[in-house]
Formats: C-alpha cells, structure tokens, sequence
C-alpha cells in the first residue's frame, strides 16, 4: 500500500488519534503525560523499538547502528499552555479547535501515524539510519531541550534534519536566535501612605522597560523585543517590594542579537546603581544559523518545495526565517529545513483550530516525506 492509499484508508483514525493527543496536556518541560501516551499507542501498534530518552523525548529509530549516519525527523510534543488537566477539545463540521491542535499536534500525528506505516510496510533505509523523534521543549522556556539531546547524542553523524512544525505553505530554513530573561526588582517597599516616598520596585521596572523599548533596533537582519509578563506587588496600599517580568530579544542576525545583549546588560547595570536589588536569570537561548553547505541545504530546500506543492494546491512555498528546533541543527552547520502538514489558524491561543479537509494532504505529505528515506519490499506486516 503506498503512502497516499495508507493516508486515505486510516484518515479518520489519524483523525481520532489527533483527537486524543489534543485533549492530553503537555506544557514545555512537562511532557510526560503526552511522552507515555505516545510510546504505549507506538508499541500496541507494533512500533516494539520506540523508547524514551534521557531528555523525555520518544524516540523511533530504524537502522540505527552505533556509527552510519543519520536522518532525523521530529515533531514536538509541548503546547505553550500550562494547563495540568485535559485540554478542552471541540469540533465543527470544518475545523477542529483546541489549544496547540496545530502547533504542533497535527504535525505528531503525522509523525506517529509515519512511524506505524514503516513498521507495517517493513521499510529499510535507503542510506543512513532515520530517527523519528515526538520531542520535548521546543515551545517557550523548553529552551529546545528535546532537539538539544539529539544533535548533542548523534553530532555530526546528522546528514540532514527536518521538523514538522507550521502549516502546509511554510517552509523555514533559517534560525532566528534569542535570549530570554527573567528580571526581579527588589526595593524597600512598605505601607501607600506611611512609608510613602520609600522606593517602588513597580515604578523601578516600568522606567527600566520604557528604557529598553526606547532603543533603536539594529538593521544588520530582522530584530524584534518583547516583554511578555510582568508581575508584583502585594495590594493596593502596599509600596510594591518586589517585581519582575519576562522579556526577550531575537534576530536572524548574530551581530544583532550581540548588539541587543550589550544594550540590555548597560541598561541593566545603570539601574543597579540606584541602590535597588536587580537579579537576571538566563532561561533560554537559542542560536542563529552559522555556515551551511550551501549545495546541500539548497537539495534540502527544493526536495521540501517539490514535495509541498503535490500537496498544498500548487503553492510554491518561499523559504523564510524562523525559530524552530532546526536552530540547533543548523547552527551547527546541518542542512535543515521545517514545515507542517495542516493548515489552520491561532496558533498560540485557545482559539487555535485546524481546518479538518487540510488534514488528508497533510497526512500524505508527512508520509511521503518520511518514506522518502525507505525502500519498501512490498512485505507488509
């Protein structure tokens, strides 16, 4: 059976499955619930080889050795939510709604709906062996923790990586890199009106942001910044002791995001010499893309392009920027590349949903992509 007959005979249990994973929850760094729901559904289905490594992610190998190199291919696990119970999943007759449904549920559904099609259809690797990874910490402060533990087990045994994350039109083949911080103020505070006049930590950190979005960004690539949480104080009545928030910086530009650090490490030790209590804490980095083979990450691109447009009306997918798993990988110099298999919108809110007819030619994609690996016997188990 080849892969768009396989896509089409299990449609709606790829569909149900994609059901089940959505209502599952899977904040970054706490992954488990999803982790041991996708290796037991992988070994009932005969996938006997899965495991889970060191860094929770589920990992499928097919002719891995301990020395030929590799192809990986990956899908993370993680939403950005932080909800502990199920996720609320509702369908209409056209789209499918819950949060991370597309980003990046479907996509694991593709990839474990892959991994089931090779072991039925006793695949072997064309040239090297192939890692199916459902990974950990791509979203937020996962600080890619999943893609990490790979490409620091396998190094340079790596030919190529894909992730299959995004829709059926997008295609990134470069790394924007950040940093992000976590910045805590501590005054003396005390009581609105007897201690009035006594240093706000409130006030201390609203004059230090305006401090950091007053900068001009540099132009050397694409550089953005964001403050995305700030919290603190007691009550209404209280001189504000402490307060901190969350912020961040990135660019497909090394020399930007350099110049966005120093900005940042000046306006931070000119607020310290107010004689208030500054701590910063380094939760993530992600690098840029450093010197590729520009002949093979260009095979890389068109064989992801060609392959696409069978499958998402025609389009011709343009390359563009981006902050993926494939930024580690790619700073590394390992030709990379990332797209999805669905369409849809709201990614990164509770309003996401999936368009239910993009799910078909996603799932052929995906297969297509993967099996592009395999030679098939014509065998099936």
């Amino acid at each position: 059976m080849n892969t768009n007959q396989y896509a089409k005979t299990y449609e709606q249990e790829a569909y149900a499955l994609l059901k089940t994973l959505a209502a599952i929850p899977a904040p970054s760094n706490h992954e488990e619930k999803r982790a041991a729901f996708c290796l037991e559904w992988l070994r009932n289905q005969g996938v006997s080889q899965a495991y889970i490594d060191e860094a929770q992610n589920v990992v499928i190998p097919f002719g891995v050795t301990q020395e030929n190199p590799v192809a990986v291919v990956m899908a993370h696990m993680d939403v950005v939510f932080e909800d502990q119970e199920a996720l609320p999943v509702r369908e209409e007759e056209e789209r499918l709604y819950a949060p991370g449904v597309g980003d990046d549920t479907a996509n694991l559904t593709v990839l474990l709906m892959a991994a089931r099609y090779l072991s039925q259809s006793c695949a072997v690797p064309r040239d090297m062996g192939v890692l199916l990874v459902c990974n950990t910490g791509e979203e937020g402060l996962g600080n890619l923790r999943g893609c990490r533990h790979i490409v620091e087990t396998y190094g340079s045994r790596i030919q190529e990586f894909t992730s299959l994350d995004g829709s059926l039109t997008g295609l990134v083949t470069k790394a924007v890199g950040s940093k992000r911080f976590r910045i805590e103020i501590h005054t003396e505070g005390g009581h609105s009106y007897g201690s009035f006049g006594n240093r706000n930590a409130i006030a201390y950190m609203a004059s230090l942001i305006q401090s950091l979005y007053a900068m001009k960004v540099p132009n050397h690539g694409r550089t953005t910044f964001n403050v995305g949480r700030i919290q603190g104080g007691t009550s209404v009545n209280s001189i504000a002791q402490q307060c901190e928030m969350l912020y961040e910086f990135r660019s497909d530009s090394e020399e930007d995001l350099r110049i966005m650090d120093e900005h940042f490490h000046k306006a931070i030790e000119y607020y310290s010499t107010k004689g208030i209590r500054i701590d910063v804490k380094l939760l993530g980095e992600r690098p840029c893309g450093a010197a590729v083979d520009p002949a093979r990450q260009a095979a890389l691109t068109k064989r992801c392009q060609d392959m696409m447009s069978r499958y998402n009306g025609g389009i011709h997918p343009q390359e563009k920027a981006g902050s993926t798993d494939c930024n580690i990988p790619l700073s590394l110099g390992i030709p990379s590349a990332c797209f999805g298999c669905y369409t849809g919108q709201g990614a990164h809110t509770r309003e996401e949903f999936v368009e239910r007819k993009s799910l078909l030619p996603g799932l052929s994609l995906g297969l297509d992509w993967i099996s592009s690996y395999f030679t098939f016997s014509g065998k099936e188990t």
